[in-house]
């Protein structure tokens, strides 16, 4: 089996998705950003002094999926139907938790968008608190599920985040 990316002289390509069917397709990943139990409290209390901490990152994730393939380069450009970006402070491992859904119906899918959902979010969290905690961590972006197209369905059974 060849690499879908590359042609038969080598170069990079985008992959021809024109002959597959449209299916509706669906994506979640999950991600993490590791801090401080002060800054954690900072953002639950709503005293981050950049402001809504949770917010903002919701806006920048539902942002990021619809411009992946500006990011990406041998993403396609994608009809994104729904984009849910679910942010949680979790106490007990001091995280913010981060879960992107993306849908469409389209001949290819949407795992990228849900992954850069999550990275931008997460990333949109360590940027509006570096100011109180230069020891954050983002890690754990994963994609969890997906669904539709020819390889149907997908779902992570490590982990212990199977809950999708």
């Amino acid at each position: 089996m060849g690499l879908s990316h590359i042609d038969e002289k080598g170069n990079a390509r985008m992959v021809d998705v024109s002959g597959k069917d449209i299916t509706k397709r669906e994506a979640v990943a999950v991600g993490k950003v590791f801090m401080k139990e002060e800054t954690l409290n900072l953002i639950m209390d709503g005293n981050m002094p950049k402001g809504d901490v949770v917010s903002t990152a919701r806006i920048a994730g539902i942002m990021a999926a619809k411009k992946t393939d500006e990011l990406i380069p041998m993403c396609h450009s994608l009809p994104v139907d729904g984009v849910q970006v679910e942010i949680n402070c979790n106490l007990e491992d001091l995280s913010v938790d981060i879960k992107a859904r993306v849908s469409c119906c389209w001949k290819t899918g949407v795992e990228m968008e849900a992954l850069t959902a999550v990275s931008v979010a997460a990333l949109t969290v360590y940027d509006m608190c570096k100011a109180v905690d230069k020891g954050m961590v983002i890690g754990d972006i994963t994609l969890i599920k997906k669904t539709g197209g020819k390889s149907g369905e997908y779902v992570r059974q490590t982990g212990g985040q199977e809950n999708v």
